[in-house]
């Protein structure tokens, strides 16, 4: 039997914990952080996710068989490395490969390089030249920070001015900190916006079920953008034909690509897509799994995930025979007031002992303080369910929601509306 950590404190991570917990291969799990969800089936340890000494340290005093991280910051940091130096198996790009994430202008480069689809862009470290180029372009266009932004580098600028004070905010304002060193300013996509996420050991490419998430904060994609109020799998409009499209003409080469860079890839390689009138092209790409998409993947994973991911860390996943439910899943975000700017924390959670049975309510933004469950994020809950259909699991999640209740929550009410 194993014992495994998870790196992070969001709903994803508690995703995972749950999933990891299914494990007959798998004994005990500790998260760090953690938050109140997981710490009711987990042991929750008091170290930051970007703690490099801190995590690898308990680590190796643990004990623990296999290390999997959630978010991007440690993936960056070069955690996955830390931990191979010590011989803990970790599920992970190294820091080398993570720059698919952690640099844009990376990204690009490669995808311009090895001829993967993606929206033509100008680089600039220079706001003066970045403005100039600005005042030349027909908007609407897109302005991203080069660096890791926690999901909210790129902003849809639909106007010059916008535009322009994007390219204040992240170059003068320093919103970003050194996100913002460099931009790009790409051309806007039109199209279908979805997500395919896949197991990678570096050679072989196996992708998750699709799924579709909701960027925007409010109703109607409305609003400004959020690291994910909701989700759902799979999309009726990304069919076999399609993920087998997407799988040989992006995922596969951008796998040989990083390998021919010296960069072997090895983890969760996840692809932000349009899906244009000339085909599906590359918005980003992430080095981790997705959050909210895990959250309505992983309730779809008939297979052993710890199975997977050893298999992807010995290189082996073309041994592995991976199966998905039939099944649809839905997951709908609960948010402080006020997310994705300023809010207030620290707001009693009501209800959570009221949903059905069946209904999964992962943790995000919340922490127990003598027994009272409160507010402790921006994005506090993900509420999912699964059914037949994604008409039926998105009836369960909204009949369900409303019974749980804290201080100014919101949530989007058309999660999934497209899909059902």
């Amino acid at each position: 039997m194993l014992k495994a950590m998870v790196v992070g404190g969001g709903a994803r991570e508690h995703t995972l914990v749950w999933k990891l917990l299914k494990s007959s291969r798998i004994s005990e799990v500790c998260v760090a952080p953690g938050n109140a969800g997981t710490a009711q089936v987990a042991q929750n340890l008091d170290i930051a996710p970007t703690d490099l000494d801190a995590l690898s340290r308990a680590a190796k005093e643990s004990k623990v068989d296999l290390v999997v991280i959630g978010p991007e910051a440690p993936l960056a940091a070069g955690i996955v490395d830390v931990l191979q130096s010590l011989d803990i198996p970790a599920f992970g790009p190294t820091k080398e490969a993570a720059l698919i994430e952690s640099s844009k202008v990376f990204a690009k480069k490669l995808m311009h390089t090895y001829g993967i689809p993606c929206a033509r862009d100008a680089v600039f470290t220079s706001l003066n030249e970045a403005q100039d180029y600005v005042r030349r372009q027909q908007p609407p266009l897109v302005v991203k920070a080069d660096g890791l932004a926690a999901g909210k580098g790129a902003i849809v600028a639909q106007s010059t001015g916008e535009a322009l004070k994007a390219l204040s905010d992240i170059m003068e304002q320093r919103i970003f900190g050194d996100a913002g060193n460099q931009v790009l300013i790409e051309e806007y996509l039109v199209g279908q916006e979805t997500s395919i996420i896949a197991f990678t050991d570096g050679k072989t490419v196996v992708p998750m079920a699709p799924a579709r998430d909701y960027k925007r904060a409010f109703d109607g994609d409305l609003g400004p953008n959020t690291g994910g109020m909701g989700a759902y799998s799979p999309p009726h409009f990304f069919d076999q034909s399609l993920s087998d499209t997407v799988t040989r003409t992006i995922l596969e080469p951008t796998v040989k690509a990083m390998a021919q860079e010296g960069k072997p890839y090895k983890g969760i390689l996840y692809a932000g897509l349009m899906l244009t009138s000339e085909g599906p092209k590359v918005l980003e790409f992430n080095a981790r799994f997705g959050d909210p998409e895990t959250q309505v993947q992983l309730p779809l994973l008939k297979s052993d995930l710890v199975e997977v991911m050893l298999a992807v860390i010995d290189s082996t996943l073309d041994q592995v025979k991976i199966e998905w439910s039939e099944e649809a899943c839905v997951g709908v975000v609960m948010a402080s007031g006020g997310y994705p700017g300023s809010y207030k924390t620290g707001y009693p959670v009501t209800g959570l002992d009221e949903v059905a049975p069946d209904i999964v309510v992962f943790h995000a933004g919340t922490k127990a303080e003598d027994g009272v469950m409160l507010t402790a994020g921006g994005r506090v809950l993900t509420v999912t369910a699964t059914g037949a259909t994604v008409g039926e699991a998105r009836e369960r999640v909204y009949e369900n929601i409303t019974a749980i209740h804290f201080k100014d929550y919101h949530y989007r009410k058309d999660i999934a509306a497209d899909g059902a």
